[in-house]
């Protein structure tokens, strides 16, 4: 059974920053590029940043130059630093392979609040 749990999240100002991380299942992290989702208000999971294998990455145009993501292959770990945040970035951030069609089963997330 894929496992996927995030941690990290809480309640912040705007301006203030964050470190989540994600412990994955191996074989998942180890054949797929991982990412970090985010959810709001039930609504889709829309693709933040991604790592691949190798460690290349993307971004979302709204987060460029704020967050960080990176990988841990060993540990198979995903961290997404963030900083300058905004209430805008308010969700529950969840990681999983990328593209989404490659996603395993989804884990609980964490909840990342920004207040004005």
């Amino acid at each position: 059974q894929v496992q996927l749990v995030e941690s990290g999240g809480g309640l912040v100002q705007a301006g203030g920053s964050l470190t989540l991380s994600c412990t994955a299942d191996g074989r998942l992290f180890r054949q797929n590029a991982m990412g970090w989702y985010r959810q709001r208000l039930g609504k889709e999971h829309d693709l933040i940043a991604s790592t691949g294998v190798s460690g290349s990455t993307y971004y979302a145009d709204s987060v460029k130059g704020r967050f960080t993501i990176s990988r841990d292959n060993l540990r198979s770990t995903l961290t997404l630093q963030m900083a300058s945040l905004k209430p805008e970035d308010t969700g529950v951030y969840l990681c999983n392979a990328v593209p989404f069609r490659r996603a395993g089963p989804w884990g609980q997330g964490t909840q990342v609040t920004v207040s004005p």
